[in-house]
């Protein structure tokens, strides 16, 4: 969601007619797609990389002409780095026009939740001065994707508007008709927040269902979109007054829609009034970014008590959060971290938020980040606390790509991109927030390590099944053993750090995993399977050992002698079971 401030505009009557917002009519045959259709590719076979279009290519040092830096184009001319990672879909923070005044002032509207106009893409990303060159602009960079076999998911905002509360600017509906439009107080007539942006769009009146579904329409049938990714997804099941309501119209609207069959339909499942329904957000179709998937890895991982039984749920899909028999998997979607929040960098280097330059004196963002900085706040010098935090990194990939589910990553959390500490950089359009593309060398090793996980997972079956594992072997199903340093003894114990889970697929050739994840702050000697002959163990990850010993491909993987493995202290373990 974007945490933003409500800017106060000083409006006076017919002093804005020369500045108003305009409409451009469009011919819809005046594009050749070129025979451009959706990918309609299944969550099981899914990496996400949420990014930032502008970020992405802004940087001076992105190698590209300064009219094509932050554009659509530009983010074109980076496709092969996207193919080489192996990332299958690319989910756009906001596209649809937003208000990028929506800011401190001397600050701007970098993440876009502050929408303007929702039929249109934002011409600040477009190498062209037109409109209709901007719109083009963006078609040929999706259909530039498509060709890579990458589909586009929009992250769209139907949550609020720009026109922010009482104090706000008047842009449109609230000239329209203010009271169908938005979600008023009864008495006050003031505007409920269940946004944190200052209103909440009336989503459950008949109106506003329609301007959504038209608008999911446009962008499915007109802009070619393979997806959406909803965000404050909860404001949907508020009624008029604001009310939670059990089967709200627009979100059956939505799964029933014919135009939208088959496009990715991703729900934040909450909202800034409280709302929070994770595991039970309404519909069939809906996938659910799992808060809790996040919170309880990254506890585990810095150390905490009592979340190894939580812990070994998410690996699983969360079978405690979505308690529906026949639900799917990856309709979870997996992330360590997003765009609001501290990137994975941040996350083992700062124990507090560092929002200064937001110029809200630090009161914005998030206060529980269940991060650690390894001993050290921000950048250090020393080491040993370097090399501890590169092996956290890797220990939060590992687990995100072990984990039954569909995972997400956060745009250069790969080559370690960093905040500073800042968790809230909505309005940060600058060095801070941008991708750095000297991080793609100095950072060759983490970023080697990544690409071989997701190329990894995307060659074994275990990772593209739609029902949940079986606990316990089954040779006639996918399935999951736990284990703790003895095999098939895990300890649940509040005080456990450690788990061992072997992972088996029967078709269509064996496969078998094993997983080590050692959150302990010591070593600790863990038992191995024994394997049916011909199989033998081989080391896939270690992320204890420096690269490229870190990861190896299943062609190159050393072969594990011994019936145990001193997994080092917090150091996570893949072997895969081979016959040589």
């Amino acid at each position: 969601m974007g945490k933003h401030y409500s800017r106060a505009a000083a409006m006076r009557p017919g002093d804005n007619a020369a500045q108003c917002l305009k409409s451009v009519v469009v011919r819809r045959d005046a594009y050749d797609w070129e025979e451009d259709s959706p990918i309609h590719r299944p969550f099981s076979k899914t990496v996400i990389y949420e990014m930032h279009v502008g970020g992405f290519t802004q940087h001076p040092n992105s190698g590209l002409p300064d009219h094509l830096r932050g554009t659509y184009r530009g983010l074109v001319e980076k496709i092969p780095y996207l193919k080489s990672l192996g990332i299958t879909a690319v989910e756009l923070l906001p596209v649809q026009y937003f208000d990028p005044q929506d800011a401190r002032p001397g600050l701007t509207n970098y993440w876009g939740y502050s929408p303007l106009a929702f039929f249109a893409p934002y011409s600040g990303y477009s190498s062209a001065s037109d409109p209709i060159g901007v719109l083009n602009e963006f078609k040929d960079m999706v259909k530039a994707l498509h060709r890579a076999g990458i589909e586009v998911i929009l992250d769209v905002v139907f949550n609020h508007s720009a026109e922010g509360d009482q104090h706000g600017p008047i842009f449109s509906f609230k000239g329209l008709e203010n009271s169908v439009y938005y979600i008023l107080d009864p008495v006050a007539m003031t505007y409920k927040n269940y946004s944190g942006c200052g209103n909440t769009l009336k989503t459950n009146h008949g109106i506003v269902q329609r301007l959504v579904l038209d608008c999911l329409r446009y962008w499915v049938s007109e802009m070619h979109i393979d997806g959406f990714r909803f965000d404050l997804a909860s404001v949907f099941s508020r009624g008029e007054t604001g009310q939670i309501l059990k089967n709200p119209p627009i979100l059956w609207a939505i799964e029933f829609e014919p135009v939208l069959a088959g496009v990715k339909l991703i729900a934040e499942a909450w909202d800034a009034g409280g709302l929070y329904q994770v595991g039970s957000f309404v519909g069939e179709r809906f996938t659910e970014w799992n808060g809790r998937y996040r919170d309880d890895v990254r506890r585990f991982v810095k150390g905490d008590d009592g979340v190894i039984e939580s812990f070994a749920s998410r690996i699983l899909a969360s079978p405690d959060i979505y308690r529906q028999p026949d639900r799917e998997p990856n309709r979870s979607i997996h992330f360590i971290t997003c765009h609001d929040g501290f990137t994975l960098n941040d996350l083992v280097s700062y124990n507090e938020k560092n929002n200064y330059n937001n110029n809200e004196d630090n009161r914005d963002g998030a206060n529980d980040n269940y991060s650690w900085n390894c001993g050290v706040e921000g950048d250090t010098d020393d080491p040993e606390i370097n090399e501890l935090r590169l092996r956290q990194i890797k220990n939060f990939f590992t687990i995100l790509f072990m984990s039954q589910g569909t995972p997400m990553i956060l745009m250069g959390d790969e080559v370690r991109r960093s905040q500073k500490g800042n968790n809230n950089a909505y309005c940060q359009n600058n060095e801070l927030s941008w991708f750095n593309w000297d991080s793609v060398t100095k950072e060759a090793d983490l970023l080697r390590f990544v690409t071989g996980l997701i190329h990894f997972i995307q060659d074994r079956a275990i990772f593209e099944i739609e029902q949940l594992l079986h606990i316990g072997f089954d040779e006639k199903q996918p399935s999951i053993v736990w284990h703790g340093a003895e095999l098939e003894q895990p300890d649940w114990g509040y005080f456990s750090h450690s788990l061992a889970f072997t992972l088996y697929h029967p078709k269509p050739q064996e496969e078998y995993l094993h997983v080590i994840c050692n959150a302990y702050w010591e070593p600790i000697v863990f038992a191995l399977p024994e394997l049916p002959s011909p199989w033998r163990w081989h080391r896939i990850v270690d992320t204890y050992l420096s690269s490229p010993y870190d990861f190896s491909p299943p062609e190159t993987a050393a072969y594990v002698a011994s019936d145990r493995y001193r997994v080092m202290a917090r150091s996570t373990i893949v072997l895969m079971a081979l016959q040589r």
